[in-house]
């Protein structure tokens, strides 16, 4: 009975991951990914079924908790919360953000393979479906503050759309332009001055 070699695994994901950053998932080549690894393609063939399911699994865990992170904003109960809870939703939070900041910095990498280096795969529109996704949440803590008489002007689903796209392109640019943590901390500071949702809604 022969044993697997589980040496291959983290060895071929961490070669495939610098072959998809260097030349984005259409122009990767399999067999260099391979040769870098030092695996045959025969034991990339025994574990995916391809160059876009190796991806997949790259980028696995950064997309896992992405979708960790709209989920907790989705389906929101807003039934135990006080009007005064309702409208602090809205207020720009530096340390709040900053800590969405850490998540992202932490999983960096693979942030960027889904943002730039997708094109050919399920994820290469990550970025605007995470937008819409997280539209969809927005849409919700909206139409709440709405029914509470706390919005003073109606926003347009469109409307969000266009903001939301916005302010997750304020998240993502920094990334993809590789800024330092420091230069982050700093930009960080700008999106609580810039984006001031409760100004943006007439939050009360």
């Amino acid at each position: 009975m022969s044993v697997r070699d589980t040496s291959i695994d983290p060895r071929l994901l961490q070669s495939a991951r610098k072959e998809f950053m260097d030349h984005g998932f259409l122009k990767a080549d399999l067999k260099t990914i391979c040769d870098n690894a030092g695996v045959t393609t025969g034991a990339v063939y025994k574990r995916y079924k391809g160059k876009e399911e190796l991806f997949g699994a790259v980028v696995k865990d950064c997309a896992d908790i992405l979708d960790s992170f709209v989920a907790v904003r989705t389906d929101m109960d807003f039934s135990g919360l006080t009007d005064a809870e309702v409208r602090n939703t809205w207020i720009m939070n530096e340390e709040a953000l900053l800590d969405l900041f850490r998540t992202l910095w932490k999983i960096r990498g693979d942030f960027v393979l889904l943002l730039e280096k997708s094109a050919g795969t399920v994820y290469e529109n990550y970025g605007n479906e995470f937008a819409l996704r997280m539209t969809d949440a927005y849409m919700e803590y909206y139409l709440e503050a709405r029914k509470r008489g706390l919005a003073g002007i109606e926003i347009s689903k469109v409307e969000m759309h266009v903001l939301c796209t916005s302010f997750w392109n304020a998240i993502y640019e920094p990334f993809v332009h590789k800024m330092t943590w420091k230069e982050i901390e700093e930009h960080c500071k700008v999106i609580c001055r810039f984006f001031d949702w409760t100004k943006a809604f007439s939050i009360n």
